[in-house]
């Protein structure tokens, strides 16, 4: 697996291991699902390349992902931690709202998270990860530790897709039926 050199360079490359595994599910029609782009103002382009060089954000981003797999709508939002304990400042509350609300229309919402220094990925199903937003919001613990997840929802890559998270979205479903 890749390792990254900045914090920003390490999000793009998640992101396009994302892509890269999003467009083998189109191809195998598995899913559908799309990058949205966060919105943006451009401010300054540079007149020789036309590359935006300053911009500031329009808006709250909602999720990274969102789109449907085999008829069943789903949202996702992916991120790094290089330690096994993820701060939860690290997810908005807009996200977890916009979340909330997807579940309520009957989507399927969750987090994808790489820890880096473990070169492994945790599927961090939208109620978990409500039940760590509520104890952060009240007054509780700000993160949550590796310990306390659930050791089924943790998957590598394999090859030809390096993010491969229809089977733990399988396992979601399927204890939601339970």
């Amino acid at each position: 697996m890749a390792t990254w050199a900045s914090r920003g360079l390490r999000g793009s490359t998640l992101e396009e291991f994302i892509n890269q595994t999003n467009e083998m599910y189109r191809q195998n029609h598995l899913a559908l699902i799309q990058k949205i782009p966060t919105p943006i103002t451009p401010m300054t382009i540079d007149k020789e390349t036309r590359h935006i060089t300053l911009a500031y954000f329009d808006q709250k981003s909602t999720v990274d992902y969102i789109g449907a797999v085999q008829g069943i709508p789903v949202c996702f939002d992916a991120k790094e931690c290089k330690l096994d304990t993820f701060p939860m400042h690290n997810i908005h509350a807009h996200q977890m709202e916009f979340m909330r609300q997807f579940e309520e229309q009957e989507g399927i919402a969750f987090f994808l998270i790489y820890f880096s220094h473990i070169e492994r990925f945790y599927y961090l199903t939208y109620e978990m990860a409500d039940q760590f937003w509520q104890r952060s919001q009240n007054g509780g613990r700000k993160s949550f530790r590796r310990e306390e997840l659930k050791e089924e929802y943790y998957f590598t890559s394999r090859p030809n897709l390096p993010v491969p998270y229809l089977d733990m979205l399988q396992l979601d479903l399927s204890s939601r039926q339970s």
